[in-house]
């Protein structure tokens, strides 16, 4: 199932997006249904107010999260052609909730920065609180998937060894359009992810090629905070950004940026002045 949050009369909606419409699903937005011990049966036999598809104006699917988790360096070949070695643990930092911004909005740059790059990302949405979880646990926690543009400024994230300051401006980080719902025992996906910018392929990988996979992330960062049903995970980018390229290439007003993941879905961004 894809299910998404539209905006609509001036309100929120969690939806189930389907082939000729989006069907309400009874929620303002989809942490308060993933927050409900059966969701997935509760969001296929909805059968709300139907919308159009033309035009549907996506929120991010998860409006307020109570964490946002990102992780840094977790593509294996990007990380061996670095000349670095596999890391033992994951590399993690957070983003807030202002952070976020839906899939066709538009991307504010950061005020302040010269250097704002992009960072393509599959995100991992959790669908059961989970605390201290074995592998098999973590794998049934996942609720889905869906598309992340770390976007960052480079010159703050680098202002110290704490890469928050550069991680989570506001309304930098597109999110969406939808979470593609995963079952629980599915296999760790594989699907290709890219991301443009300006109609120039500047990323591709597989997502088969993360070191630590979603379900090891989620067991991972269980040990540390409870996970809880609407919480995202960044599980990082391959190589390709632009700020390891020689000249360093970043984000300006009026870039198109494109981020895609096989099988989940697009996001669209244009980067506008704030």
């Amino acid at each position: 199932m894809k299910l998404a949050t539209i905006r609509t009369a001036g309100v929120t909606r969690a939806v189930r997006v389907e082939t000729d419409a989006a069907v309400e699903l009874g929620h303002a937005d989809l942490r308060t249904l993933l927050s409900r011990p059966d969701w997935r049966a509760e969001a296929a036999a909805a059968d709300g107010l139907r919308h159009d598809l033309a035009g549907l104006d996506y929120a991010p699917p998860v409006s307020s999260p109570e964490k946002i988790v990102c992780v840094g360096l977790n593509y294996r070949n990007h990380i061996l052609e670095m000349g670095r070695q596999l890391p033992e643990h994951p590399t993690l930092f957070a983003k807030f909730p202002r952070a976020q911004v839906g899939a066709y909005d538009p991307v504010v740059l950061p005020a302040g920065s010269d250097a704002v790059d992009w960072e393509a990302e599959l995100g991992v949405y959790i669908g059961a609180e989970v605390r201290h979880a074995s592998l098999d646990e973590a794998r049934a926690a996942i609720a889905g998937y869906t598309v992340v543009n770390d976007v960052t400024g480079r010159d703050f994230q680098y202002r110290s060894p704490q890469w928050l300051q550069g991680k989570t401006f506001e309304a930098s980080t597109p999110v969406g359009p939808w979470l593609v719902t995963a079952e629980p025992g599915d296999a760790p996906l594989s699907a290709e992810l890219s991301c443009t910018v300006d109609g120039e392929l500047m990323q591709k990988a597989d997502t088969g090629d993360l070191v630590f996979d979603p379900a090891a992330l989620v067991a991972y960062i269980s040990q540390i905070i409870t996970l809880v049903p609407g919480d995202l995970i960044a599980t990082g980018t391959p190589g390709g950004v632009g700020h390891a390229r020689k000249p360093p290439r970043y984000l300006t007003e009026g870039s198109e940026l494109v981020t895609r993941v096989e099988g989940i879905g697009e996001c669209h961004n244009t980067l506008v002045r704030g």
